[in-house]
């Protein structure tokens, strides 16, 4: 099956093309250029629409609905972040053998100390999405020794990176155990030895440091705990440069938890998502690679609408809308070696979102969606 999608604006994940045709052979993309003359099985309209490669959440957690939900909203893959081991095989085949649903990666099980984050929040989930899961079933670590047994035992997962935890609770309003310096330099060294990328959930400064020490490739969060102004913020930012580290935004996980401590009236706890702004800002001024992701779950922020929420306060932020696609298309793709996708170019897989409008100048026309493609299958909408 041979489709083109005719005159229509393309981002290609890192510029805009004004006015192109692309066809689209099977599950690749086989042409993006003008001119006349192109064979087609299907041909769709794009005068007037923008043509973007599928969008990359590079922060979710993934339960069953998870996958077609995002997709709906034109998120073609899922780079997630903690699937719990009863539950990833069947994701994992969900998404290799169907087209109606996203794509997806996976830390598999998150590294973090016994009764660590978010061990407190799988328990609070115990019979609702994880009915029949013992989400307490999963493998902790509380010696630098035992870092080797642990990265291969996600091997054998077939982990595609390494997650780890170094999170004592404040935020959350709690006082939990947390994962040594020494134990997160072990894991981060055992995962490398192994060729595995290393993210790290960190939201105060001192755990990002911690982080940073301990050598890791990405940062799964923005911190939270620094003033906008806090000269400490745009330091931390430049050493993140420094070591080449890259940067998940997650702004739309800071504005449903802060608006939930409001519900509470617990304004005590030091995150914030003006403080997440302030610290995004900084990591931008120091030039840091930022990756668009939500920390999308079950419940907020949701899968696929969360992304849409998460470009918007990009842009909000500070970053051209450009950018902001940029943060959801090649940046990802590039940063966690997804070689086949985030852009738009021959060759590539055919994942790709047309919508109404131009995004690349307001952001909100992501969500005038028309038509998605996951694998070359256009979905029925």
């Amino acid at each position: 099956m041979r489709t083109l999608i005719r005159d229509v604006s393309v981002f290609d994940g890192e510029r805009t093309i004004a006015t192109a045709d692309v066809v689209l052979d099977g599950d690749r993309i086989a042409v993006v250029g003008t001119g006349a003359g192109h064979r087609a099985d299907v041909e769709v309209a794009g005068a007037g629409r923008t043509l973007l490669p599928g969008l990359i959440d590079a922060h979710t957690h993934v339960f069953d609905g998870s996958l077609a939900e995002a997709l709906r909203y034109g998120v073609t893959t899922e780079l997630d972040m903690f699937c719990l081991p009863q539950m990833l095989p069947r994701q994992r085949r969900l998404a290799a053998e169907n087209d109606d649903v996203a794509d997806f990666r996976s830390a598999g099980t998150l590294a973090t100390a016994p009764g660590g984050h978010p061990t407190q929040l799988l328990a609070a989930l115990a019979g609702t999405v994880l009915d029949g899961i013992d989400a307490t079933a999963i493998d902790f670590v509380s010696d630098p020794a035992q870092a080797p047994a642990f990265v291969a035992a996600r091997l054998a997962e077939g982990a595609d990176y390494l997650k780890i935890v170094i999170d004592d609770g404040t935020v959350h309003g709690a006082d939990l155990p947390v994962m040594t310096p020494e134990i997160a330099a072990a894991l981060a060294a055992a995962a490398h030895d192994a060729g595995l990328r290393v993210i790290a959930h960190a939201i105060t400064a001192s755990e990002a440091t911690i982080a940073l020490d301990a050598g890791v490739d990405g940062l799964a969060h923005v911190w939270t705990d620094l003033a906008q102004d806090d000269p400490a913020s745009q330091r931390l930012a430049e050493r993140v440069r420094a070591q080449g580290v890259f940067v998940v935004t997650t702004l739309a996980y800071f504005e449903a938890i802060t608006a939930q401590h409001l519900e509470t009236a617990d304004c005590a706890r030091p995150g914030s998502s003006a403080n997440a702004v302030g610290a995004l800002r900084a990591l931008r001024q120091a030039g840091v690679p930022l990756l668009a992701g939500t920390d999308a779950t079950p419940f907020a922020p949701a899968h696929g609408a969360g992304m849409h929420r998460e470009l918007h306060l990009l842009t909000e932020a500070g970053l051209s809308a450009e950018e902001a696609l940029a943060a959801a298309t090649s940046l990802p793709a590039c940063h966690f070696g997804l070689t086949d996708r985030g852009r738009i170019a021959p060759g590539l897989r055919a994942d790709l979102v047309l919508v109404e409008g131009d995004p690349t100048r307001d952001i909100t026309a992501i969500a005038a969606i028309t038509d998605v493609w996951r694998r070359g299958v256009r979905q029925t909408r």
